[in-house]
């Protein structure tokens, strides 16, 4: 049995063999890391890796791409120099597939595909659409709803670059297709079907932690173990970095230039969402790319949300989902969750913990 007791409902116990397995380490040693800090960051990521640089350290192989419309880094030790070049090359290869695949961007990948005639008939899909389909719907059903991938049909009409927000007619109408459970799978024929002709669907709450883990497999496959990949928001990490945790920092929401908390981590997958990644303000009001299902508009409830847990696909949406649901009913969320925490940035700036990690961050 997992330290905690499992949440008794059929989504959850799909994921039981997810969430039970803990094998991040939040670093005790390093409590001080924990507390809040002014230090500058490094580079504009929503979380940043600070350690030392990798030529500090022989053996160590980074590249940066822009990929998925953030920044991809990618670094891991090896212990000889033969066939890295080929090792990072199809690591950046996945990542730039995976963006293909699940860009609602491009006209021609599988998803615009999908968009596009799924609200009519039948769509046969990969399995590995079917997959990460799946396991929206069962982070969807785990977060009752918070975190929901046809939250797109409402958001296609916001343009965060213009700055131009939908009329209310336009909201209220597009919002009537805002539910999970219209996106119908046929797991056996592989097919996916709308069950509601104006559903939009918008895989960027999964599908790049989703990246990360499929870059991870890759190298951890090729023999490497240490190693770390971050896409934007959310970084997995393999091993510790030269005998020291990885220190990853969770930027400050409101000072671009801060991190609010620093973490020592090993063995861990790390995901944070925020209202200061995608927005504009207008009036005085920010709106921002994390929409509340239930009313089509920017969630109010949190600044920023970090989960952490043992992959990054699950970490990813779980992110959302505790940011649409502020920080009472995530946190709430989180500690029935076995192997998995958080620390939220809620709408006054405060830092709050997750049961297991209270204790080290006091």
């Amino acid at each position: 049995m997992c330290a905690k007791a499992a949440v008794a409902s059929r989504s959850a116990a799909s994921l039981q063999s997810v969430r039970c397995s803990r094998k991040y380490r939040v670093h005790h040693t390093r409590i001080s890391a924990f507390k809040r800090s002014g230090l500058p960051l490094k580079a504009l990521f929503s979380i940043v890796l600070v350690l030392l640089s990798p030529g500090a350290l022989a053996g160590w192989q980074e590249q940066t791409e822009a990929i998925m419309g953030t920044r991809v880094h990618v670094e891991f030790f090896a212990d000889s120099q033969s066939g890295t070049d080929v090792l990072m090359s199809e690591v950046m290869r996945e990542m730039h597939r995976i963006d293909h695949a699940f860009s609602p961007y491009k006209p021609d990948s599988e998803l615009s595909q999908l968009n596009s005639r799924a609200g009519k008939d039948w769509v046969v899909v990969s399995d590995e659409m079917m997959d990460l389909l799946t396991k929206a719907h069962q982070i969807a059903e785990l977060s009752e709803g918070a975190f929901d991938v046809t939250y797109a049909s409402v958001g296609r009409y916001y343009d965060y670059g213009e700055g131009k927000v939908p009329d209310a007619e336009t909201i209220q109408a597009a919002v009537q297709a805002i539910d999970y459970r219209y996106v119908e799978r046929d797991r056996r024929g592989s097919r996916v079907k709308y069950g509601h002709p104006w559903v939009y669907i918008d895989l960027g709450g999964i599908a790049k932690g989703h990246a990360v883990d499929r870059a991870i497999d890759i190298l951890v496959r090729a023999g490497i173990t240490q190693a770390s990949v971050s896409a934007g928001g959310d970084s997995r990490i393999v091993g510790d970095r030269g005998g020291e945790p990885w220190t990853v920092g969770i930027q400050h929401p409101r000072k671009t230039e801060e991190v609010s908390a620093l973490l020592p981590l090993t063995d861990t997958a790390v995901s944070t969402s925020g209202d200061y990644e995608r927005y504009f303000e207008k009036d005085g009001v920010r709106y921002h790319h994390i929409l509340d299902p239930n009313t089509g508009k920017s969630a109010r409830g949190s600044w920023s949300v970090t989960v952490l847990g043992p992959d990054a696909t699950f970490t990813d949406a779980l992110s959302t989902s505790v940011f649409v649901l502020g920080s009472t009913k995530g946190l709430e969320l989180i500690n029935r969750l076995p192997g998995v925490d958080a620390i939220i940035i809620d709408p006054y700036g405060q830092l709050l913990f997750s049961d297991d990690l209270t204790d080290i961050a006091n």
